[in-house]
């Protein structure tokens, strides 16, 4: 391995622990929400505006926050990001009134929004395009580790140390993810030349612009968003009381099942990134395959007669771990179809798309269980209630798969008709400058 080598993974592992702490931090609320509830005095509509406000903040800055990183790097961006949500951590520990949870957690949201799509751009520059697929797949698979710790470790930590002292802990890891990128990641691997002049922000608009037209990068963003939403809701917010109030498990055994979905995707991740190198002609088979088998897993699930068995939940599981490594190959669109000039603006629309859907599958769940809920039940809804919600995601599938379709195939005819001989090549699943699908 040479020197270059070496230092670029230093770079990206800098990179990777930012995410990894941003992933934490989103998902803290995934195992807390039934202490949230209680803690807050709030119904399932009113917790659901916790991760509603934060994943509204989350897509609604992707794109502002592109352009802000084809402006600035990568660096300012992640520093910022990890500042953001270390504040919002500390003003989560020691909300004492819902208001304040709630800008907590749009704090968080918006240091969330810097940080995944800055680590692309680490990757998009500081690695060669062959190594790409596997990159981004292990950018997210590893980052996911931060859910990891928010599955098991939070759990005992709240059941232990109460509310106060478990987000004071979570705020240490973001004044520790500040720390390790100022010392150790660079943008730009520069090799002794001096650093590209940064784009004006009229180029960048015009990047930006470019970037939409581009079929490939349309792609890429309903990828993103019929591949990840599911997973995303289940691991985010509503996984746990589904299982401990809707199914009956401990919270043990559901914290272990949301630690599982973390664990399979690391595993599954890196067979996604193959699969797309080697024939990404048929990428867009792959994507549409991942919110199929989530579809009928969860209706073998929402019709089974009573409660699921565990090693029914179990697959479940397993199935929604595919998730976030399918959504990845959102951004291998985003990486093949725009130059590394405009990657940060062309990354940010993707990534729009599954928190999209994340939002609406979360507003539509707590209000759908609102309504099955009574008032005196609390947070202790019911498994009929969490089957009407959970259905809603045929809706969003449907939506999606649709759109995929489409622009697979203006994707494919643009290409064929720009670049004939590359498209021929694709289709014998040969590596080109830009694949169609």
């Amino acid at each position: 391995m040479t020197i270059f080598q070496k230092k670029a993974l230093l770079v990206w592992g800098a990179g990777v622990f930012a995410y990894g702490a941003a992933v934490f931090h989103r998902s803290s609320l995934g195992v807390a929400g039934v202490e949230a509830a209680s803690r807050f005095g709030i119904g399932p509509s009113m917790l659901a505006m916790f991760s509603v406000g934060q994943l509204i903040v989350y897509a609604g800055m992707q794109v502002p926050v592109g352009i802000l990183l084809d402006r600035y790097g990568s660096r300012r961006l992640l520093v910022a990001g990890a500042a953001l949500m270390g504040v919002g951590q500390l003003l989560f520990a020691l909300a004492a009134h819902v208001q304040l949870a709630i800008v907590a957690r749009v704090l968080i949201g918006l240091g969330d929004a810097m940080t995944f799509i800055s680590v692309i751009r680490v990757v998009a520059l500081w690695f060669p395009p062959r190594r790409n697929p596997l990159m981004v797949q292990l950018t997210g698979v590893i980052g996911q580790l931060g859910s990891l710790a928010s599955a098991v470790p939070l759990v005992v930590l709240l059941r232990d140390a109460g509310w106060t002292a478990t987000f004071l802990a979570a705020t240490g890891l973001g004044v520790l993810a500040v720390v390790l990128v100022i010392v150790v990641l660079r943008d730009h691997p520069y090799t002794g030349e001096a650093p590209p002049a940064p784009p004006s922000n009229a180029e960048v608009r015009a990047g930006l612009r470019a970037s939409w037209q581009e079929p490939g990068t349309r792609l890429g963003l309903w990828t993103h968003f019929v591949t990840q939403f599911s997973g995303t809701v289940f691991a985010l917010l509503w996984g746990y009381p589904f299982l401990v109030s809707g199914e009956g498990l401990s919270p043990a055994t559901a914290a272990l099942l949301l630690s599982m979905l973390t664990v399979a995707a690391i595993v599954l991740g890196p067979a996604i990134a193959n699969f797309c190198a080697r024939l990404p002609y048929h990428r867009s088979v792959l994507v549409l395959a991942v919110p199929a088998s989530s579809a009928v897993v969860w209706a073998v699930v929402l019709l089974w007669p009573g409660r699921a068995p565990l090693w029914l939940l179990a697959i479940l599981t397993l199935v929604l771990a595919v998730n976030g490594p399918g959504s990845m190959i959102g951004f291998d669109y985003a990486r093949t179809f725009n130059p590394a000039s405009r990657i940060g603006g062309a990354t940010g629309i993707v990534n729009v798309g599954g928190f999209v859907a994340a939002v609406a599958l979360i507003v539509g769940i707590g209000a759908v269980l609102q309504v099955f809920t009574p008032a005196s039940a609390g947070t202790n809804y019911s498994l009929d209630a969490f089957r009407w919600a959970f259905a809603l995601q045929y809706l969003l599938w449907g939506i999606g798969a649709v759109q995929v379709v489409r622009y697979r195939n203006a994707a494919r005819r643009v290409m064929a008709e720009r670049d004939p001989e590359a498209f021929a090549a694709l289709r014998q699943g040969g590596l080109v400058a830009a694949a169609a699908d």
